[in-house]
């Protein structure tokens, strides 16, 4: 007899449930069982988003909720379009299938060191280096067609005016100072003329950040070494892609942002103003905006009387 996985009302039921393993690990494994993998040795992911168990050192089993069955598509769409077309390592998708409207997908489990444990104790030549193949990493995965990947949507100029819809309302909730609204509504009423819509989307992930990258360390110190979590990826500007690691890792350090840059393709002569602003307004139009968050530059909000100044404190030059 199969084991069976419950239903949810909600995604907060599901976070709830799922922070306790004793409460899925069985049926998750049964699923292996049935699938043929391996269940000896097993790695219980508590981070992310589903339910993500290490078979071995060879595989990994991803369970996701009916509620992101859009996470599921996404990832094996991404999986197969990128398959061989990448200079690193991505998972390789090993097998599918779906117990009681909760789809699964078995890939390869990459090597190395995650990201997020080594990033801060890093030299700077280091970090650096892995900023400008990061920013390399970009670029070779906007050169591949998107495919399959564009039709799952939201389609670009879609998900900006949703964005913009709903901006304010969330930047407020979020603990956005006050003072910053005149700015940000500015910057809302500049959308139509900074952002552009009618592009030729490219593949984005939206989270190239320590928590979902892989290092290796070799003679010359440490190199991006992998790449996973394709749950959130579609279609739009390349640009939006460089969010991420400027919020995340560059941490307003001119040598950083150069190396992400010129990984990216982007020579020094290429960040003006336009460009501080698209990636400023899209900072705030980023589907997991949160900058009060997000932004790892020690109390900016303290450094930037307002979000111009935020805008040259992130991409300074």
């Amino acid at each position: 007899m199969t084991l069976g996985l419950p239903q949810f009302a909600d995604l907060d039921a599901f976070d709830a449930w799922r922070a306790e393993p004793a409460g899925w690990l069985a049926a998750a494994l049964d699923i292996a069982r049935e699938a043929d993998l391996p269940t000896g040795q097993v790695t219980i992911f508590r981070t992310g988003t589903n339910l993500v168990l290490g078979l071995g050192p060879s595989l990994i089993l991803k369970i996701f909720p009916p509620q992101l069955r859009g996470q599921f598509l996404a990832e094996r769409a991404t999986l197969r379009q990128l398959a061989g077309r990448l200079p690193l390592p991505i998972p390789e998708l090993l097998g599918e299938g779906e117990r009681d409207g909760w789809p699964w997908l078995a890939m390869s489990r990459l090597g190395g060191a995650l990201g997020s444990d080594l990033w801060p104790g890093l030299p700077e030549t280091d970090k650096e280096r892995i900023l400008h193949e990061i920013g390399a990493t970009i670029a070779a995965v906007q050169a591949v067609p998107p495919g399959p990947i564009a039709a799952l949507g939201p389609r670009w100029p879609d998900l900006v005016a949703g964005q913009v819809a709903h901006c304010r309302d969330r930047q407020i909730r979020r603990g956005l100072p006050e003072r910053y609204l005149p700015d940000l509504d500015a910057l809302l009423a500049a959308v139509p003329a900074t952002i552009p819509l009618d592009v030729a989307p490219v593949i984005l992930t939206g989270e190239y950040i320590p928590e979902n990258f892989l290092l290796e360390e070799r003679a010359d110190g440490w190199h991006l070494s992998g790449l996973f979590d394709f749950g959130d990826v579609f279609a739009g500007l390349g640009e939006y892609d460089l969010l991420g690691p400027s919020a995340f890792m560059v941490q307003g350090k001119p040598g950083r942002l150069a190396a992400l840059l010129a990984g990216y393709g982007y020579g020094p002569g290429r960040l003006d103003d336009a460009l501080r602003q698209r990636l400023l307004t899209l900072v705030f139009l980023h589907r997991a905006s949160d900058p009060m968050r997000q932004i790892a530059i020690p109390d900016w909000p303290a450094r930037a009387g307002t979000l111009q100044e935020l805008g040259r404190l992130l991409w300074p030059g």
